[in-house]
């Protein structure tokens, strides 16, 4: 093993964690609050979200359209509407649903930065949005996007990045899976929550 393939280890270690517990720190802020707000207020998701509520393909496209733009609406949110039936199979097939969602949001992402690399609208972006995650690509390649999967990095935008590069999209498919493994943790113990 080379000396620099030494340190990439614990680099790539370190990395991974730091993303990990900002993500599980996010989770147990919405967590904290939905729990709070459900039990102190007279709060409902019904109430908040209105028509969309019962309406899963509109809030599903929703999911897709915030997925494909780097995720302005965190996926905590949508796993928490899929807690509406109380039914546990149903909230496992929402959470398949959007774990699948975000995945296609992921390709859609990662075929937006290959097709549109040399236009002014890709420059922009990666100056402004996923130009500071460039830097890590190098460093760690396609290690990149399972850290993107699965942490509160922007999926979509590091999609894009790394279609912009002519990764391989074949090994983007396989790694970017870890998306799934996301969902279900964070299902699990959105579920787990709602029954405190």
């Amino acid at each position: 093993m080379t000396r620099k393939t030494e340190k990439e280890l614990p680099d790539r270690r370190r990395f991974l964690l730091k993303n990990l517990l900002r993500g599980f720190l996010w989770l147990a802020v919405i967590v904290i609050a939905f729990i709070y707000a459900r039990k102190n207020y007279d709060f409902t998701l019904e109430a908040v979200l209105g028509p969309v509520y019962d309406r899963p393909t509109v809030v599903y496209m929703i999911f897709l359209a915030s997925e494909v733009i780097f995720g302005i609406i965190p996926p905590e949110f949508f796993m928490i509407w899929s807690l509406r039936s109380e039914v546990l199979l149903t909230y496992i097939n929402n959470i398949i649903a959007l774990s699948a969602i975000s995945y296609v949001a992921g390709i859609i992402g990662f075929g937006i930065g290959a097709y549109l690399k040399n236009t002014r609208f890709y420059r922009v972006m990666k100056v402004r949005v996923f130009g500071k995650f460039e830097k890590h690509l190098n460093n760690y390649g396609g290690f990149l996007v399972v850290v993107a999967a699965l942490t509160p990095l922007p999926f979509s935008g590091i999609a894009m990045l790394v279609g912009s590069v002519h990764y391989s999209f074949k090994k983007y498919l396989w790694f970017s899976l870890f998306r799934f493994l996301r969902f279900l943790v964070y299902g699990i113990i959105i579920w787990e929550a709602n029954i405190f």
